[in-house]
């Protein structure tokens, strides 16, 4: 597609559909970023940076409070699944349509249909998430230009089915390692098979009572679980190394530090290499904005048991929820969809917010 255009005009549903017929795996955001860009420009109550494939455009009207609205713009691989489709029950198909192009256009919709919010506005619009975090449009953002997502509050609009999720888990990989001796698998007994020595650490696991942490009347709920086994060498050798992969989704309630402590803890006995961490986010929800914002959207707000970009925002100081119109069960998948009625309230309940 060449120069593919946004026409702004159009509802948040309707506009949804737009922006999936415009392609955007991760890595090819450029014409959608392109397009985002260009429809951003004309509306002459914002200004408009850009920074690779990210966007962020802000109004500068003097108010008591800045409040971010964030989304990324790219997908996981389309999986025969756009253009997108509209069937006779209001329920639109296609790749991102709940993750989260249904978020963007209602971010859109709001830049171009609230001119003069209660609040100054920042829209940020982000390439890379669905990838590596290195890549992280977001994470560049912070690192290049934290002037631009300085606020008193952020909305991510992630699916969440349109409920507010407060914060969101951290989360760490790690290898916990067993070693052993090498031999020919016909003399087993002059090796020492490393795979065999990973049963206590699988049994450790199967055994696990997760936690669950009350921050703020929201319960996350932890989870450890092995998500590879590493080892081998061939079918007639006794393997002397073995790793089980294991990933820790840990309350925000703990740092990092505590939360490789606690893995090593439980794997007490065993080599733990840590490979990767991210923070988690506490929900925030007593800040007067967030609070305002719940109020605002009208549902008891649930934990983010998953990690999100509001561990971005929470680092840079930020208080920040999840809170976006499609489904997060139907991110990923080859039947993605939304509900074009979800789009619309979603569009109109932040309206309503930002012009109370």
């Amino acid at each position: 597609m060449d120069h593919p255009t946004l026409d702004l005009s159009l509802d948040a549903a309707a506009l949804t559909a737009q922006l999936v017929d415009i392609p955007s795996v991760s890595g090819t955001e450029k014409p959608l970023a392109d397009a985002v860009e260009a429809a951003l420009r004309a509306l002459p109550h914002l200004t408009v940076d850009r920074d690779g494939d990210a966007v962020v455009a802000r109004t500068r009207l003097g108010r008591a409070q800045r409040v971010v609205l964030a989304g990324h713009l790219d997908t996981v691989p389309i999986a025969d699944n756009v253009p997108s489709r509209l069937d006779a029950d209001g329920v639109l198909w296609g790749c991102g349509t709940s993750d989260m192009k249904s978020g963007v256009a209602v971010q859109l919709r709001i830049a171009a249909t609230v001119p003069e919010p209660d609040r100054d506005l920042t829209f940020v619009f982000y390439d890379n998430e669905e990838i590596a975090a290195e890549h992280n449009g977001l994470k560049r953002l912070a690192e290049r230009h934290p002037d631009w997502l300085a606020a008193d509050f952020a909305v991510l609009l992630e699916p969440t089915d349109g409920l507010v999720e407060g914060g969101c888990q951290g989360t760490l990989r790690a290898r916990v390692v067993t070693r052993g001796r090498r031999a020919h698998s016909a003399r087993s007994w002059l090796g020492d098979n490393a795979i065999h020595k990973a049963a206590p650490v699988l049994a450790r696991l199967a055994a696990y009572e997760p936690r669950r942490a009350d921050i703020d009347g929201l319960v996350y709920r932890e989870c450890l679980n092995a998500v590879m086994i590493e080892g081998g060498h061939a079918g007639n050798v006794i393997p002397d190394h073995c790793a089980v992969v294991v990933n820790y989704r840990f309350a925000p309630d703990r740092s990092e530090e505590e939360a490789i402590a606690h893995v090593r803890e439980v794997f007490d006995g065993y080599e733990v290499e840590l490979t990767d961490s991210a923070p988690g986010a506490l929900p925030g929800l007593s800040d007067p904005a967030a609070a305002a914002f719940v109020e605002a959207i009208g549902t008891e707000p649930t934990p983010k048991n998953a990690w999100t970009d509001v561990a971005r925002f929470s680092a840079l100081g930020v208080p920040a929820v999840n809170y976006g119109p499609g489904d997060p069960k139907l991110a990923h998948t080859r039947e993605e969809h939304v509900s074009a009625a979800a789009v619309l309230e979603a569009e109109e309940k932040l309206r309503r917010w930002l012009s109370s």
